[in-house]
């Protein structure tokens, strides 16, 4: 089988592996495991300009630069993944004193979040490697998109939730065709299950921090941020600092390995400050980086945010580099403030749900302590609506008042 990229290589140890050699995480330590593409080859064939696979508005735009094949299913919503708005909310800016300031919002995604990302590119692997059973460890939103993913590829799909889970999101599970079943336990157990389930009957395991092509598909929303907002700054614009939720690590890292790429390539000048945002009651990776270290040590999660709420996140150490290799840093933000950003975004037209909305907390902390400047351009991730968590909304926004039919109790309210 003739593979798009290099080889694989470990984040610990540096260990190096050929493509047919490792399917999941590095024999030695289980290390996570970056996928190395060929750039030589893809430089002496593409550049800045012409690079595109195809000029169509979804992720698949970025085919050439990305570790499989295409995997066809035009007109299905597999093809629809990705190449989400930018929009750029000037209240919100004046309201935070910002100069310039976007939001990407991830929530036209099928599945409506950024795992479908990830999802997109994990089915075509698996098409590639003939698997017929795909498996994951879900809180909700990398369940959904598998779900969606799977479903319009003709794939079946396993998903392993906590019953804890959001229904919105178990239902959509169910509505997407997967087989689902709820553990009684927490995330962190749910994944270890499907761990066993996956060596057990050999099926393809999909878990970020754990198959190295769910961070492909999650890079490239880095290139969109490159394409849409990095390509059209001045020349002496500062660099950009891109906000980013954070629970298990796997969006961030692989936000920086898609900034990377680009480095790599020779095709971007200046890594942007990638800022990572955690909820203090789920704040592992947050921890180390404070600390100074890698080691990432468990906590005992307490967040409403259930896409971010995370004891054990299980791709922490690339997580933490990436606000240290990219001059950032690590804010943690209480649940409070998660609920709050949520209304204060819902007043522009987006709708966030609480892990979302927790990068637009985070930036309200950092301009708040300076960790921003007025004049600098900065970005933040919006990862999912907030129909995927309707509940914790509600929790976010006042109740409405019941009048009576009249034109009195209108006017009576009004004051």
């Amino acid at each position: 089988m003739k593979h798009k990229f290099s080889h694989f290589t470990c984040s610990l140890c540096g260990a190096e592996y050929e493509p047919e050699a490792v399917t999941y995480t590095c024999p030695k330590d289980g290390g996570n495991l970056n996928v190395i593409l060929d750039y030589k080859a893809i430089n002496a064939q593409y550049n800045t300009q012409n690079f595109m696979h195809l000029p169509e508005a979804s992720l698949w735009r970025y085919l050439n630069v990305l570790p499989v094949s295409d995997p066809g299913n035009l007109g299905t919503p597999l093809r629809r993944v990705g190449w989400t708005p930018v929009y750029k909310p000037a209240r919100l800016a004046q309201q935070l004193g910002l100069q310039r300031l976007w939001i990407k919002d991830e929530s036209p995604n099928p599945t409506a979040s950024f795992k479908d990302r990830a999802s997109a590119i994990v089915v075509a692997r698996a098409a590639e490697i003939g698997a017929e059973v795909i498996v994951a460890a879900s809180t909700g939103n990398a369940g959904s998109a598998l779900a969606g993913m799977a479903a319009a590829s003709g794939t079946k799909a396993v998903i392993f939730a906590p019953k804890t889970a959001p229904p919105a999101k178990i239902a959509q599970l169910i509505g997407f065709g997967a087989r689902v079943l709820l553990v009684d336990g927490n995330y962190d157990q749910a994944f270890d299950l499907s761990i066993e389930v996956t060596q057990a009957l050999s099926w393809y395991n999909r878990n970020t921090g754990f198959n190295p092509f769910t961070a492909e598909g999650k890079k490239t929303a880095a290139f969109e941020i490159w394409e849409q907002v990095m390509c059209r700054l001045p020349a002496d614009s500062k660099n950009l600092a891109v906000f980013i939720p954070v629970g298990d690590g796997n969006i961030i890292s692989g936000i920086h390995k898609g900034f990377k790429d680009l480095m790599a390539l020779g095709w971007m000048a200046r890594m942007p400050r990638i800022i990572g945002v955690q909820s203090t009651g789920s704040a592992a990776i947050a921890n180390a980086f404070q600390r100074g270290d890698e080691e990432i040590r468990a906590v005992r999660s307490t967040t409403l945010a259930d896409s971010i709420s995370v004891d054990l996140p299980r791709d922490g150490v690339r997580a933490v580099r990436a606000a240290c290799e990219t001059g950032g840093t690590y804010l943690t933000v209480p649940d409070e403030a998660i609920l709050g950003a949520i209304a204060e975004l819902g007043r522009v037209g987006i709708f966030a749900e609480p892990a979302a909305s927790t990068a637009y907390a985070g930036l309200v902390k950092a301009v708040a302590e300076k960790i921003v400047e007025p004049d600098e351009p900065v970005l933040v991730l919006n990862t999912g609506s907030g129909l995927k968590d309707v509940n914790a909304v509600m929790r976010a926004v006042p109740t409405a008042p019941i009048i009576e039919p009249t034109l009195e109790a209108v006017i009576k309210e009004l004051r």
